[in-house]
């Protein structure tokens, strides 16, 4: 065994490099961190009225939040003492066009954007943008948001607009993050806005429709300014991994295969397989459509010939957001709406898997090994397009200023591992780690209760100042060192050594549970 591997916690530690030109990235979103919320001509937004409505915990808004609106150089010298080279950050949809709609174009909004991306370049930061982060314009939510077909066109035009403006600039873009959470909270249970609460059919209509929505943005890209940019456009999924309950038991192996096709598969099949949604999806909405006489669980949108020539294919890049796994058996659901139901699945924790202040977090890092192999063979066996993580991190408790997250290093630390796992000794083409997030900002339902950021702001000041955590002087250092290895040059030692390691890297994660 070498000694520059160590087992911490059960599980091999590999401390090697990334490969040479490895990107590594922080984020934020829009309505977490921008505040400014009526500002420069702004229209509301779902999330601007979820807030207003008192939803949010303690009745907290986003009005202000970490004010990054008026704090662009502030959020740039954090990011350059991270010596990250990638920041990603979403736009605001009502920033640019405050109805949702072309004809209602902000002046000021796009100002507001071309100063942060010039900003990031003048300090060899790259931008990557993400045009739909959950903050869709109040007006278009009037009309049904992303139920209403004419969304499709809405987005369309918008993306146009930002490829336009930014493109010159931008080189990677994000067309929507972490979809499956706007059509399971948004449309499915109710949790987040719009409120609706139909997972029979505004659901599936919803990602029937941000589908369409990502594809025609792709395209748009593709015939007006790929050339002359030179840009890349994917989409950034978020999905749990799925362990089968008993790996021994075929039944439960095939529920958690069904737990990640009712959550990645639902948006990845169609973009990066066949245009369609995954077979088990259609046939179990089949099954139960025939055997629930009596109440419909599910109604999935039929795409057209067409339609799924014009969606396969639309993506230069898999963007995974990934956090947690569930531990998956096969269950009867009955007639009962949501994915376990009409999946017939239900999804345990392991009483010991670390926990976190969210409740749906749990810490399992060799989930993210497995997660990204099984995307490789499932979507990337064919397109052989690389993927991003664009997003991974955990929220810790609000407790006052605690700057010492070890907690926070400790996972950070296990799933970046993971990740070079993947590369090295399994070959998946992994070219990005994003950690969530820069700073703390507002966490929707939980508002600034939960904190994912590298730097503590103090939402109590009307100056919102921002501190370094100890999770950021431990980024900085995996940034530094391009990884876990003494020297950044280590690349070719360090593969030919983890090829060596392979059998036992695989026998440990297949034993971590």
């Amino acid at each position: 065994m070498n000694t520059n591997n160590l087992n911490i916690m059960g599980y091999l530690f590999l401390n090697e490099s990334f490969p040479s030109g490895f990107q590594w990235a922080t984020s934020s979103e829009s309505f977490k961190v921008e505040g400014g919320w009526a500002e420069g001509g702004k229209g509301e937004t779902i999330w601007d009225r979820f807030g207003h409505d008192g939803l949010a915990n303690a009745h907290e808004t986003a009005d202000l939040a970490c004010d990054s609106y008026n704090k662009v150089d502030y959020d740039v010298y954090l990011l350059r003492g991270l010596h990250v080279n990638t920041y990603q950050f979403s736009i605001s949809w009502a920033r640019i066009f405050p109805s949702g709609h072309q004809g209602s174009q902000s002046e000021k909004g796009p100002l507001y954007y071309d100063k942060l991306i010039n900003t990031l370049i003048e300090s060899d930061i790259q931008p990557v943008v993400t045009l739909y982060h959950w903050d869709l314009p109040q007006t278009l939510q009037d009309y049904g948001g992303w139920t209403n077909a004419s969304v499709v066109e809405a987005f369309k035009d918008y993306a146009d607009f930002c490829f336009s403006r930014f493109g010159d600039r931008v080189k990677t873009w994000n067309t929507f993050s972490s979809p499956w959470v706007v059509s399971h909270a948004g449309y499915g249970t109710g949790e987040h806005p719009p409120g609706v609460k139909d997972y029979v059919v505004a659901s599936y209509q919803a990602t029937h429709n941000m589908i369409k929505s990502h594809a025609e943005a792709w395209h748009i890209y593709n015939d007006k300014y790929r050339k002359v940019q030179g840009g890349k456009v994917g989409i950034a999924l978020n999905s749990d991994w799925a362990e089968p309950m008993d790996p021994s038991k075929p039944e439960d192996i095939a529920a958690a295969d069904r737990y990640l096709q009712f959550m990645l598969g639902w948006f990845a099949h169609p973009i990066f397989v066949n245009g369609d949604y995954p077979s088990t999806l259609k046939t179990k909405i089949e099954q139960k459509r025939n055997a629930c006489s009596l109440s419909e669980p599910a109604r999935l949108p039929v795409f057209t010939a067409e339609e799924r020539q014009r969606i396969h294919g639309t993506a230069d890049f898999l963007g995974l957001n990934h956090y947690t796994a569930r531990l998956v058996n096969n269950s009867v659901g009955g007639c009962t709406p949501g994915p376990s139901g009409v999946g017939d699945f239900q999804s345990h924790v392991d009483p010991s898997w670390s926990s976190t202040a969210s409740d749906w977090i749990y810490s399992i890092p060799w989930g993210l090994r497995r997660l990204l192999n099984y995307i490789s063979t499932e979507y990337l066996n064919v397109s052989k397009v690389p993927i991003h993580i664009t997003g991974n991190g955990m929220p810790t408790e609000y407790i006052g200023e605690t700057l010492n997250d070890t907690d926070g290093i400790e996972y950070m630390k296990s799933y970046i591992n993971e990740a070079l796992k993947a590369i090295l000794i399994d070959g998946v083409d992994v070219q990005r780690f994003t950690v969530q997030s820069l700073m703390d900002g507002f966490e929707g339902p939980q508002g600034y209760s939960q904190r994912f950021g590298l730097h503590h702001v103090n939402f109590e000041d009307a100056n919102t100042p921002r501190t370094p955590k100890q999770s950021a002087y431990f980024y900085s250092q995996v940034v530094k060192l391009n990884g876990f290895g003494t020297h950044k040059g280590r690349m070719e030692s360090g593969w030919k050594r983890s090829q060596h390691l392979g059998q036992v890297c695989s026998h440990s994660s297949s034993n971590s549970q």
